[in-house]
């Protein structure tokens, strides 16, 4: 049987950084070895259940480039992919194992649970969960009861003083005692509708998944799991559970940390492809020495044998790193289109929220080799070009004077610069250099001190992009009129 994995979330919120971690090695996994990979809607907890969180999940797997090969919206094989639309299924193999035995009707109200709880609670009783108190109805007593429209809830016998064993992929080999599981859980609600436990068995089960890899958070319900598929007959799936993802304290990411929700993350600037590279080495390794990858090069490298037991730690720093790799691989052209509409947001076009001219569109792409190495974000291209569509105006006295020199030093500097400006504008970048390095030797300047007034003088600032270019794109009547304007300044002539 070929490789089948799933990514299952339950649509109760907005879809987490963990989650898709969950979803890329999955994806990652299957797409390594010719294998399909399925989404899946685990949504039988219906009290937090919301479309919303269904619709961000499309959005969020559209915009990381996580296509599945069967699910809601491709179909397949074993449609329907929503477990609310499967319920049938489910209330027939409970059916199969009340029948069995291995399962029994429980007639507890949730009062008389929660007195249960409590009591053992004020008794401080080393005992948790429900206490099997309708374990002991005769079967005749139980269809009797219930006959007769008693609500009840379908709860499943944990085989008692014995052990359930299992491997993990990631793991290793596992014994669980069944006293330290959830005791006697519930597979089907009084109104019918399933518990994630039994769903989740059935439908890995029918979908034919042959590996089961979520976090390791889960490794607590794999004891029960493997009790439901011996129940049942079947043969489980493979496990392999997750290294965690921690916050800096080594606590659970969450909130408390900063952004978690793949909305956040885009909203605030990531490229889908840096927030997938950076995921996917949270808990793995590929070759050594490297760390900047595509999909589709991840997806050739991907092996269980690369993962790491240790919990990851989430740092953002990193991940701002990855961003700005990932924005040094764009062309021109597609980092244009990604600084774009913050540039036209800021203004820097003309109004607020005015587009750019034709040749302003195609001054910004011009543009962006000036700025590629200096972002991080898209957002921050339109601060850092600005002065290229708009006079940036004279900058502060500070701006102009070189380290240890004065204003009248600045003059003297930026006065060079005016007389040898027309063998600089138009000259490539290494010609420009050399021209002015032959005038900072033949004036006994030291070369960094000649550059900053000229600096502040076009762009406004002694930090910029990159000056010869930054000047050729600006043109020769521009750049004398802003230095000319800048040297009467700084002589006091205005």
């Amino acid at each position: 049987m070929s490789t089948r994995v799933r990514y299952a979330p339950s649509p109760t919120g907005l879809q987490h950084v963990g989650g898709v971690r969950t979803a890329l090695f999955n994806y990652l996994f299957a797409r390594s070895g010719g294998g399909a990979f399925i989404l899946r809607l685990e949504d039988t907890d219906r009290a937090r259940f919301d479309q919303i969180f269904v619709e961000n999940l499309r959005d969020s797997l559209a915009w990381l480039g996580l296509r599945p090969d069967e699910g809601p919206d491709s179909g397949g094989p074993f449609a329907p992919y929503v477990q609310s639309e499967r319920a049938g299924l489910y209330r027939e193999r409970a059916a199969e194992l009340l029948s069995k035995g291995l399962a029994y009707r429980c007639f507890c109200s949730a009062e008389r649970i929660d007195e249960a709880r409590r009591a053992r609670e004020l008794a401080k009783s080393s005992e948790t969960g429900y206490d099997r108190l309708c374990r002991g109805i005769a079967a005749q007593e139980s269809a009797r009861r219930a006959a007769a429209g008693e609500a009840f809830t379908l709860r499943l016998k944990i085989p008692l003083g014995e052990s359930t064993r299992f491997h993990d992929r990631l793991l290793g080999d596992i014994e669980w005692k069944n006293d330290d599981v959830n005791p006697d859980p519930v597979l089907l609600k009084s109104d019918g509708f399933p518990t994630y436990h039994l769903a989740n068995v059935v439908d890995d089960h029918l979908m034919e998944i042959t590996h089961v890899m979520r976090a390791q958070e889960w490794l607590s319900s794999t004891p029960l799991h493997v009790i439901l598929y011996r129940a049942f007959g079947w043969e489980p799936p493979e496990f392999c559970h997750l290294p965690m993802v921690m916050g800096a304290d080594g606590k659970k990411l969450s909130k408390r940390h900063g952004a978690t929700s793949v909305d956040e993350f885009r909203l605030k600037g990531y490229l889908p492809e840096a927030l997938l590279n950076y995921v996917a080495l949270l808990g793995a390794s590929y070759e050594e020495g490297r760390e900047v990858y595509s999909l589709s090069e991840l997806e050739g490298l991907f092996s269980i044998d690369k993962l790491n037991k240790a919990p990851a730690t989430f740092d953002y720093k990193k991940l701002d790193w990855f961003n700005g790799q990932h924005i040094r691989l764009k062309s021109p052209a597609e980092l244009a289109a990604l600084c774009m509409p913050a540039a036209i947001g800021e203004g820097i076009f003309g109004s607020p929220g005015g587009g750019p001219t034709r040749e302003q569109a195609a001054l910004f792409e011009a543009a962006m080799p000036l700025a590629r190495e200096r972002l991080s974000f898209p957002g921050e291209a339109a601060q850092k070009l600005a002065y290229l569509f708009r006079d940036p105006g004279l900058a502060e006295i500070e701006e102009f004077v070189p380290k240890k020199g004065t204003r009248e030093d600045a003059a003297r500097l930026l006065r060079l610069c005016v007389e040898a400006l027309g063998n600089i504008v138009n000259d490539d970048d290494e010609r420009a250099e050399d021209a002015m390095k032959a005038l900072a030797e033949s004036s006994g300047e030291k070369l960094g001190d000649l550059m900053t007034p000229l600096r502040a003088a076009i762009t406004g600032s002694r930090v910029s992009p990159p000056l010869f270019a930054s000047m050729r794109l600006l043109g020769p009547a521009e750049c004398e009129a802003r230095a000319k304007r800048a040297l009467n300044f700084l002589e006091g002539k205005q």
